[in-house]
């Protein structure tokens, strides 16, 4: 077969036009369909662009309090009345007679002290009285007789004063060893330890044969208490001060009677604030008459405030602080933002009340997101709700 049968016609030029012009229509297609696509996906990029430009925001609504809200605050118990029972003589401890725990009256003795150098010193006091006393009778008796004779001129006037004399000054020694004797028995009495008051003791710091040193020197031997009152002493932030006043009821609650509460009474205040701390000394009075309380426990103070009639009630996170001072951000009708200055009145941790500056119809954006602005359009996330109350 020869090579001119293999070759393949030539298309008609009219074909061959055809062709083109439909691979140019199928090309022209492709970059239109491609356009279309990209216009497409730009505006939906665009549109979400739009989206997450304008913030999404929550929106709360600021409560006026019905009720007074609590505010519960660390308290430390004490006992009504505490004293430290110190030795005011040196010795040994003899004896005790009570222990930790055990209720005591006044008068009752707590512990005996053995007191070797104070009874020989009494010994010799005594001695020593006798002396004078002896030698102020024999001068008593010597001055009378001299007085005697002094009526038949037997002995001078000057004889009779010395020997007068000589009486009143033995007499005078006679009453300074009888004071001496006097002082020492009184102190051989602080041998016995006795309780001040009705209470109980709460410390016993000291056993038999112990050395006791007298006055504060020394250590503690025992510590009576009067639990059957007690007193609560709370720190007062400085700004709810005019709020508590002397006569105040306050519920207090211990981590040892979760379910139970104790009433008690304000009944002092220090006017003055401490300079450290901004809080102010308050003292609370709680009957005790079955001993539940401890004195040295903590306690959860709580006290009922006044309701403030102008304070609104919001959380604490729809705070703003900057370069303005205090401020929230709220919303107007056309959804954008408008920052409002405003005052706090009283700190609750988690809420705050705002004293002006702030409308209850208001719609306040709880944690506002940073760099919002006055006038910047935001999308509310969710419906508007109360702000929380934790009265």
């Amino acid at each position: 077969m020869s090579s001119d049968s293999l070759t393949t016609p030539p298309l008609p030029r009219g074909r061959v036009k055809s062709v083109v012009i439909v691979g140019a229509i199928i090309a022209l297609a492709v970059v239109a369909a491609g356009v279309a696509v990209r216009a497409t996906d730009a505006r939906h990029l665009k549109s979400w662009t739009d989206e997450q430009a304008v913030p999404s925001v929550s929106v709360i609504v600021p409560i006026h309090d019905a009720k007074a809200p609590a505010l519960i605050l660390p308290g430390r118990i004490e006992a009504f009345t505490r004293a430290p029972i110190y030795a005011r003589v040196n010795g040994y401890l003899k004896s005790w007679a009570v222990d930790i725990g055990t209720p005591v009256k006044a008068g009752q003795v707590l512990g005996l002290i053995e007191t070797p150098e104070i009874d020989q010193q009494l010994l010799q006091a005594r001695a020593d009285l006798a002396s004078a006393q002896a030698n102020a009778q024999l001068a008593a008796t010597t001055a009378h007789r001299w007085q005697a004779m002094l009526g038949s001129d037997s002995v001078s006037k000057q004889e009779v004063d010395e020997r007068t004399g000589d009486y009143t000054s033995k007499t005078a020694l006679v009453q300074a060893a009888q004071a001496n004797v006097d002082r020492l028995v009184a102190t051989k009495g602080f041998a016995r330890i006795v309780a001040p008051f009705d209470g109980v003791v709460t410390a016993r710091d000291t056993d038999v044969g112990a050395l006791i040193n007298a006055g504060g020197t020394g250590q503690e031997l025992f510590v009576v208490s009067d639990v059957h009152q007690l007193r609560v002493y709370v720190q007062l932030p400085q700004n709810y001060a005019p709020s508590v006043r002397i006569g105040t009821t306050a519920q207090l609650t211990v981590p040892e009677y979760p379910n139970r509460t104790f009433t008690g009474r304000v009944i002092a205040k220090a006017d003055a604030v401490n300079a450290a701390s901004g809080t102010t000394l308050v003292q609370l009075l709680v009957d005790n008459p079955r001993t539940a309380l401890l004195p040295g426990a903590f306690a959860n103070v709580s006290f009922s405030l006044p309701v403030q009639p102008d304070a609104l009630r919001v959380p604490a996170s729809a705070l703003v602080f900057d370069q303005r001072g205090t401020t929230l951000a709220t919303l107007g009708a056309d959804n954008k933002v408008q920052f409002k200055k405003v005052t706090i009145v009283r700190d609750f941790g988690d809420s705050v009340e705002i004293g002006s500056g702030l409308a209850q119809s208001d719609r306040v954006i709880d944690t506002p997101p940073d760099g919002l602005a006055d006038g910047d359009a935001v999308e509310i996330a969710t419906t508007a709700k109360k702000a929380q109350s934790h009265g």
